[in-house]
């Protein structure tokens, strides 16, 4: 055993240094040396050690100061590459990047609603070639994409408006597609991944993520993990069944219907009509809201009935530390909706639980994506500790 211990010493010491690079970018050894805290010739040492494996590389030089310029070492990114996609029935949106988390190049094509297994290989095929790779030298793909993946199929579950995408083991067919390992995770539950890493859910160990929008969904995480269920379906809100709490009457069955029923953006158009408020779009009504007097007021209360309803009944059996509200109907809308939400929530159940606006914009699904594509890679090639959020992985391809 105490062979044993300066070799396990050594590796313990490697991927802390490897961890630090990751997270901080390029540093220079005595950067390094204050975060891992070795001393200098036991840093200069790791670092020969990992130049020599081809782990780590110079940088350039990090200039400043009266005195020599130093050098910068950072991660080789060459030694592994990932793909992030976010799935919609629309778009393939892929972003390609190396383990260092460099992101190499973006691709987005049209997803037709036949042959969707022939235009995704296209998608992502080209994406690669534009970061001179193949897609089989990835080395791990996650795609993020509406529904959940019954674990125990691989089937899609809970996403009829995925055409193309029914009736078949989604993760090991498109492994044998791309020739490399795949991962196929909801959509939303990859939001919230990101919001644990980058964004307002960093420390939280229990909250529910909601996207009010077109397919209304949820991520549920407990204890730091996301909650799956048994088929993958944790979350799927889109079908509960709520009764219409806005005033305004928009033809809706007033006791009882579809949560998404009354919050994709038809629906959303109608309400906001309703009071006054005339847009082409949901995500364009709630803007406009926001600028028109009492009208608008009016129909974004109405507006955060429909999402608290629906909100109360997770938050009743959950009681979490917090609710992100995520995506474009909430970004829209900012803290003016967020503050509605919660007030028409707190009259809903005995919980006090804050609401608040998800911090992560832009690509939060794709995002969401590379972390966890990195999270696997860096698993498996710098041993690092492997997220807790870990998604279902497909059959590694041999």
């Amino acid at each position: 055993m105490r062979a044993g211990s300066p070799r396990l010493l050594r590796e313990i010491n490697d991927r802390a240094a490897i961890e630090a690079l990751l997270r901080n970018g390029p540093l220079t050894r005595s950067e390094l040396e204050g975060i891992i805290g070795l001393s200098k010739p036991a840093t200069a040492q790791l670092l020969t050690r990992l130049e020599t494996e081809g782990t780590v590389l110079r940088n350039g030089l990090r200039g400043g100061g009266r005195g020599p310029r130093a050098q910068l070492w950072t991660v080789n990114g060459a030694l592994a590459h990932v793909a992030a996609i976010d799935l919609t029935p629309s778009t393939v949106d892929v972003a390609i990047a190396d383990i260092s988390g460099t992101l190499l190049t973006e691709h987005s094509a049209p997803l037709p609603r036949t042959d969707v297994l022939e235009a995704f290989h296209g998608a992502v095929t080209k994406a690669a070639n534009q970061a001179g790779l193949s897609p089989e030298a990835l080395n791990h793909v996650v795609v993020g994409s509406p529904g959940a993946v019954d674990p125990a199929t691989g089937r899609l579950n809970y996403a009829p408006h995925m055409p193309g995408w029914e009736g078949f083991d989604i993760p090991g067919t498109l492994a044998d597609l791309l020739d490399t390992a795949v991962t196929v995770e909801n959509d939303v539950n990859l939001v919230a991944l990101e919001e644990m890493v980058a964004g307002r859910a960093t420390g939280v160990r229990d909250f529910v993520l909601l996207w009010p929008a077109d397919a209304v969904g949820a991520a549920v995480v407990v204890n730091g993990s996301l909650l799956r269920g048994a088929t993958g379906g944790a979350g799927e809100i889109d079908a509960m069944q709520i009764p219409d709490h806005a005033t305004a009457d928009t033809g809706t069955d007033r006791t009882g219907g579809r949560y998404g029923d009354l919050l994709d953006s038809p629906a959303i158009v109608r309400l906001a009509r309703a009071h006054g408020v005339s847009a082409r779009t949901g995500q364009a009504a709630v803007r406009k809201a926001l600028a028109e007097g009492t009208a608008g007021r009016e129909f974004l209360v109405d507006l955060a009935r429909r999402i608290a309803t629906g909100a109360a009944n997770v938050v009743s059996v959950l009681d979490p530390e917090l609710v992100l509200l995520s995506g474009d109907i909430a970004q829209a809308g900012g803290t003016t909706l967020v503050d509605l939400v919660a007030a028409e929530l707190r009259r809903l159940v005995v919980p006090r639980t804050p609401v608040q606006l998800a911090l992560v914009t832009g690509k939060p699904v794709r995002s969401g994506a590379l972390h966890s594509a990195l999270s696997v890679v860096r698993e498996q090639v710098f041993g690092l500790p492997a997220a807790t959020t870990e998604p279902f992985r497909g059959p590694k391809h041999a």
